[in-house]
């Protein structure tokens, strides 16, 4: 991109006219020229507002041209410059453009889409955030919460070696070794050097926690905290802060690595194995891989830590690209891994869904006064509402999918697309009116619970429950502060959060991923049982996990009791590599949605005639999608693989352009560079 905007171009009519390039947030691949009134001062990577067919929009300077394609009367004057915010960096427009070539999009549509929503709208910035506060740059005043270990303070030694240049590290540390602990004196250090730090978390859920940690330890800095969960005005205000370097420390979820940082010095993805880190709409990035890659840019080092490394961050550490550093015990003395034992469902009997043998030990932390989880990750009462008499099962008519039953406001929903009704009096179809819940969810095992011990204070954590923020953290607390005895929750519990008193996980309804199609299924697994079992024993007083399962010799479970994620890893890289799957393959997959599936299908088999596949690059036969309906839309997709990833990008850059002459209205449809949903 040019970096000036003093250009001048000659065009029929005798005057010399400055045409600006401008990024608009539209489908379109090419940019948008328009002249620059006589006087008016703009520059690249200056919000303006411009006219587009009948109401103004918000774009983005990024060059002047020497001269259009449009005839001169054809180009309208950029209305005004929007005052208020800083300007973009062109560091920042070229990190844009990178993400916008990776992940096939629009640069407009990228580049706007990354702005917070108030700075994509004309409306006026509010006083208090319009302009640049009057503070001193962030203090480096660290209160550390205690000293590191031996193998904490070693990570720390060795990431601070490489402050001021790139490298990429994976911190595998596994569940209590402190990991946040080894962020916080590398943040510290990299604020002593008047950097800034961008510390991303998969999960709103996991922000509250650790910005009270990040804020206890930098009074000084001025930490703010981006997610799309903070009202408008919030969210704006972090975003600015940290793009004119008021701020120090950078706390988001995935949209957080798109805020420009004038001052980047490091740059960490805790839990770096989490798919919330993929975005599934609009922009398709991957927030880690877009973490590495800004990085690489700012020539600062990258942290990616966690206890169950995605298998392509462990590749990247067994070819070398990664280095690894190792936190293999916990933080606090005395502080062991807890025992992992199966229970085999084939053999020992079930009450309320529980076990006898775990409704046994939840009973005895009870009498210990320690704190027990149950964990399901599935939400509502139950996954199908049915009809014994003809076999009915509430189903939504806008998705494949079943109805879920929630009891509290007796409801069905539909957890793909939101519809929501009733729960009906009758089947539908004979008649009958006693209609009987089908599977368990958190809220069917919370009540089976109470029945069990109904003395306990029972908490549930999960999506219905914890839809405020301010809620979640209350709950939170309650449960830090000893005021629970009994947890029930989906994933919501399983990374990041510190339960001294919790010793016991009980882990209900883990076999469905055994038997997926998806080839992430087992990997996914692994990672979520080692998660939700570092909740337990992490101070003092040993910890137990118990799984329930009907397939209790599986490796999977193996390997979870030895704690031995490289054996694991070693096991699953080497069948992904036998089968031609990522890491060893790179994959894009083009998706199409239509009313009808026979429209989706064909315009995929067009898709993949209109354009001359390479060798290397392998396109498989159309195929609906495992959820084919969803929200009224039929949906199917074409996978394409290469061992290449230059020569598979080539190919679906020629797609892309193709598609976007040819493709019809009737079908919408999206490419999917590295997918990691199938369904």
């Amino acid at each position: 991109m040019s970096s000036s905007v003093q250009e001048t171009a000659r065009l029929p009519g005798h005057r010399t006219t400055r045409i600006l390039r401008v990024a608009l947030d539209v489908p379109l691949d090419h940019l948008f020229d328009y002249v620059v009134p006589e006087g008016m001062q703009v520059h690249p990577g200056d919000r303006v507002a411009v006219p587009f067919g009948s109401r103004p929009r918000v774009g983005v300077a990024l060059e002047h041209a020497a001269a259009s394609d449009l005839v001169e009367t054809r180009l309208r004057e950029i209305t005004r410059v929007l005052e208020g915010t800083p300007r973009l960096p062109a560091a920042w427009l070229e990190f844009m453009q990178f993400l916008a070539d990776y992940y096939q999009r629009p640069l407009g549509e990228t580049i706007v889409a990354a702005l917070p929503p108030r700075l994509r709208s004309l409306r006026p910035l509010p006083a208090k955030i319009a302009s640049a506060a009057e503070t001193e740059p962030a203090g480096a005043r660290f209160l550390a919460n205690h000293e590191l270990t031996d193998a904490q303070a070693r990570a720390a030694r060795t990431i601070c070696d490489a402050l001021g240049s790139y490298r990429a590290f994976l911190l595998h540390g596994i569940t209590g070794s402190g990991k946040t602990e080894v962020y916080l004196h590398l943040i510290a250090r990299t604020l002593e050097r008047g950097g800034q730090a961008l510390l991303l978390v998969p999960e709103i859920s996991l922000t509250p926690q650790l910005e009270a940690q990040v804020r206890s330890a930098f009074p000084d800095a001025n930490p703010c905290v981006l997610h799309s969960g903070l009202a408008e005005v919030s969210r704006t205000a972090a975003w600015l802060a940290f793009a004119r370097g008021e701020a120090g420390i950078l706390l988001g979820t995935r949209l957080a690595v798109l805020a420009p940082a004038p001052q980047l010095r490091l740059v960490i993805v805790d839990e770096e194995h989490d798919t919330s880190f993929k975005q599934q709409e609009g922009l398709r990035y991957s927030a880690r891989d877009a973490a590495v890659a800004l990085a690489k840019r700012a020539r600062c080092p990258v942290i990616l830590g966690t206890a169950t490394p995605s298998l392509e961050t462990w590749q990247n550490c067994v070819t070398g690209r990664y280095q690894r550093i190792d936190l293999p015990e916990r933080a606090s003395p005395g502080a062991r891994l807890p025992q992992v034992r199966t229970i085999d469902l084939n053999v020992e009997p079930v009450e309320q869904g529980l076990a006898c043998s775990s409704i046994e030990a939840i009973g005895k932390r009870l009498a210990r006064r320690e704190q027990s989880l149950v964990f399901i990750n599935r939400r509502g009462y139950a996954p199908v509402l049915a009809c014994d008499a003809c076999g009915w099962a509430a189903g939504c008519e806008r998705c494949t999918a079943n109805l879920v039953l929630h009891a509290v406001d007796r409801s069905l929903r539909c957890h793909h697309c939101g519809a929501e009704q009733p729960v009906p009096r009758f089947c539908p179809t004979c008649g009958n009116v006693d209609l009987h819940p089908i599977g368990r969810g958190t809220q069917r095992v919370e009540e089976s619970i109470a029945r069990l011990f109904p003395s306990a204070r029972i908490v549930r954590i999960d999506r219905d429950s914890a839809r405020h923020r301010a809620a979640l953290t209350q709950t939170l607390e309650q449960v830090q502060r000893g005021e629970a005895d009994i947890l029930v929750g989906t994933q919501l519990l399983a990374k990041g959060h510190d339960f001294p008193q919790l010793t016991l996980v009980c882990v209900i309804g883990a076999d469905n991923a055994l038997v997926s199609t998806d080839y992430r299924a087992t990997e996914r697994l692994y990672a979520t049982l080692t998660q939700v079992a570092g909740r337990a024993g992490r101070r003092e007083e040993p910890g137990e996990v118990r799984v329930q399962t009907r397939y209790p010799r599986h490796a999977l479970f193996a390997a979870l009791a030895r704690h031995d994620f490289s054996g694991f890893a070693a096991s699953q890289l080497a069948e992904r590599r036998a089968g031609g799957f990522p890491p060893f393959l790179f994959e894009v997959a083009l998706r199409a949605e239509a009313k009808k599936l026979e429209t989706a299908l064909e315009f995929l088999r067009h898709a993949k005639s209109a354009v001359a596949i390479p060798e290397p690059v392998c396109a498989y036969d159309p195929v609906p999608l495992v959820v084919t309906r969803r929200a009224g839309l039929e949906r199917a997709q074409l996978l394409m693989q290469s061992g290449s990833r230059p020569a598979l990008h080539r190919y679906v850059r020629r797609l892309r352009e193709t598609l976007q002459v040819t493709a019809g209205k009737r079908v919408r449809w999206h490419l999917d560079v590295d997918p990691i949903e199938f369904g």
